[in-house]
């Protein structure tokens, strides 16, 4: 069991360093949940080769490759195609058929990692014969999962997975239709690719992406703290056009947010809401 008085001493680090990074390269975690920092940074601090947060904040401030480094350890970068089969299921059977109605779309993936959301959300809309007219914004904090997004290249061995989700997902097609297999990797078909837009966002200190009819934005609240929780939601809510809808992750909800009467229940149990009229 840590030393109270240690314990206390790694948490004002841990706020030093938080602040440090925000002065110096502007990207804001001081909402993020300090626990699951907390355990990041323990892992970073392994690889940095440092004994205490300080050492690290020492070295993020003074060696310019620390920092992009480190980037990697306190964003998650954890995600699957067609996560949660039931998800992907409830937009296709629910979500779809009002989405048919619009001419155009625009969907905004938030915190969209090194692209598996975005891919899955792309070949949805394929097989429902509407990605022709979509337009898919993926963001995430992260230039590295971004250039890896944008490159539509993922491990063979995870196919299986994605493969058996996709199916789950109530798929009209065969995954492999969508990538070449090439030296133990999958590239994803540059078709898919023209309909996204990947762009640098922050959920903590950026704006908004207008009149979206879809957001989706799974397993990254739960890394946040109630105000920023808050402040991303109004973001969502803010995005969305008129009767637009909002996806979120499986432990993830609205209904403690400042912004839960901003919209309707959809798929409960898939958490998926729908913009209420006038608001």
């Amino acid at each position: 069991m840590p030393h109270p008085k240690k314990s206390r001493t790694a948490d004002i680090e841990q706020r030093l360093l938080i602040d440090a990074i925000f002065h110096r390269y502007h990207y804001d975690f001081r909402g993020y949940a300090q626990a699951s920092l907390k355990r990041r940074l323990g892992t970073a601090l392994l690889h940095f080769g440092c004994k205490t947060i300080s050492q690290l904040q020492d070295r993020v401030l003074h060696e310019p490759a620390v920092f992009p480094a480190l980037l990697e350890y306190l964003t998650v970068q954890v995600s699957d195609m067609f996560r949660d089969p039931s998800y992907y299921q409830s937009l296709r059977n629910e979500v779809v058929p009002l989405l048919r109605t619009y001419p155009s779309l625009k969907i905004w993936v938030a915190g969209c990692s090194a692209g598996e959301e975005v891919y899955s959300l792309a070949i949805l809309l394929q097989e429902e014969g509407l990605l022709d007219r979509t337009l898919i914004y993926a963001t995430d904090i992260n230039p590295h999962a971004l250039r890896a997004a944008e490159a539509g290249v993922f491990d063979m061995a995870r196919v299986a997975a994605f493969t058996e989700n996709h199916a789950r997902s109530g798929a009209r097609s065969s995954l492999s239709n969508y990538y070449t297999a090439r030296y133990g990797r999958v590239v994803f078909d540059k078709s898919l690719r023209e309909h996204m837009v990947f762009s640098d966002h922050s959920l903590a200190t950026d704006s908004v992406f207008a009149e979206m009819h879809f957001v989706s934005c799974r397993n990254v609240l739960i890394y946040f703290e109630r105000d920023l929780q808050s402040r991303a939601l109004g973001l969502f809510r803010e995005a969305l056009c008129h009767r637009g809808f909002l996806g979120l992750g499986s432990k993830e909800s609205l209904r403690f947010s400042a912004h839960a009467e901003a919209f309707d229940d959809f798929v409960l149990e898939d958490r998926i809401y729908r913009k209420k009229a006038g608001l």
